[in-house]
């Protein structure tokens, strides 16, 4: 029997929490301008137009998922409490460390891309912050219509010295459609992806062992941007 490695990869992906469907394309732009189109979640909680997702980077890990955001037990954000907890300054950088970092979603159609379909876009608390303000800006408003919406200017570089690429997001000068067939619009729209088809949630058993392996190493954990 031959081994298919792209099959292998993709379950070492999914036993690893990192990706938990292939169905999902995420839109990792490099350096550069690009133009794109945000679209509504589908399953979007109490009218927010963008999803968050708080990870623990620890380690060698790719990222885990915070039980205590789905209101599960999470034996990493109990030792990160205790540590806080504790008074003593080393344990406030450990715990700050050890603590949930958020990442934003939305998905997306990237002018120039659109024979790609839906892709998710994944951004930092800056960038954030930044498109939530869109919907605040009188002359902007409601990026996501597919009628009336704005598409956004995306650019990234790179300073010298920096670890991470910035990030800036504005909105384009004139609203327009998400495209000008309808029916190319509405299978847009109806392809958004679930969330939680992305990542994979791990069990106590599994994040305890996690969690128990870098104490007992005792590595840094993992930074994010």
């Amino acid at each position: 029997m031959a081994v298919d490695l792209e099959a292998i990869r993709k379950r070492v992906a999914e036993l690893s929490g990192i990706k938990k469907t292939s169905s999902v394309q995420m839109w990792k732009p490099g350096l550069g301008e690009y133009k794109v189109r945000c679209l509504p979640w589908k399953n979007a909680a109490d009218g927010q137009p963008f999803m968050e997702r708080w990870f623990y980077y620890i380690g060698e890990n790719a990222g885990l998922l915070a039980p205590n955001q789905f209101g599960k037990p999470d034996p990493i954000n109990d030792l990160v409490r205790k540590l806080y907890s504790s008074g003593k300054p080393d344990d406030r950088v450990l715990a700050k460390k050890l603590s949930a970092k958020m990442r934003c979603y939305a998905p997306v159609i990237v002018r120039g891309e659109e024979d790609k379909g839906v892709q998710v876009w994944s951004f930092g608390k800056q960038v954030y912050q930044r498109m939530l303000g869109f919907f605040l800006d009188e002359e902007v408003g409601d990026i996501l219509s597919p009628t009336e919406g704005f598409d956004l200017k995306v650019s990234i570089t790179k300073a010298v010295g920096k670890q991470f690429n910035d990030t800036v997001v504005d909105p384009a000068r004139r609203p327009s459609k998400l495209h000008e067939d309808a029916a190319v619009t509405q299978k847009w729209l109806e392809s958004v992806p679930n969330i939680d088809d992305m990542y994979r949630l791990k069990s106590i058993q599994e994040i305890e062992t996690v969690l128990n392996n870098w104490l007992n190493g005792g590595s840094e954990p993992a930074q994010t941007d």
